[in-house]
Parts: C-alpha cells; structure tokens; sequence
C-alpha cells in the first residue's frame, strides 16, 4: 500500500516544527530525522490550530 498524501502544507509543518525547536534537524535530515516524539507533538500542535480556527469561525 502506498502512503497517502499528506494534509498539511509543507509550510504549516515547518512553522509547526520552528515554533518546537526542531526545525534544524528536518533541515538536516529531512522529516524522516525527527524523533517520533516531535512528530507526534507536530500532529498535537496542528490538531490544536485546526480546533482553535473552527472555534473562532464559529464565534
């Protein structure tokens, strides 16, 4: 099975990852570099931002 196209922007993840710090290592290594912690903190931090767009869509 091949993988799915992801969702967010290439922009978004590289804010997400700036924004907790570990950003330099997907520059030097690509995505694939992160530590499983940081990538499920990048899906956490996005999930927070998508919530926090439809609550204030919704005000």
């Amino acid at each position: 099975m091949g993988r799915r196209r992801g969702i967010m922007s290439d922009q978004l993840k590289e804010e997400i990852a700036k924004e907790l710090g570990f950003y330099d290592t997907v520059q030097k290594e690509g995505w694939g570099g992160i530590k499983s912690r940081d990538a499920g903190n990048l899906v956490k931090r996005a999930i927070e931002l998508a919530e926090e767009n439809i609550i204030q869509g919704k005000s």
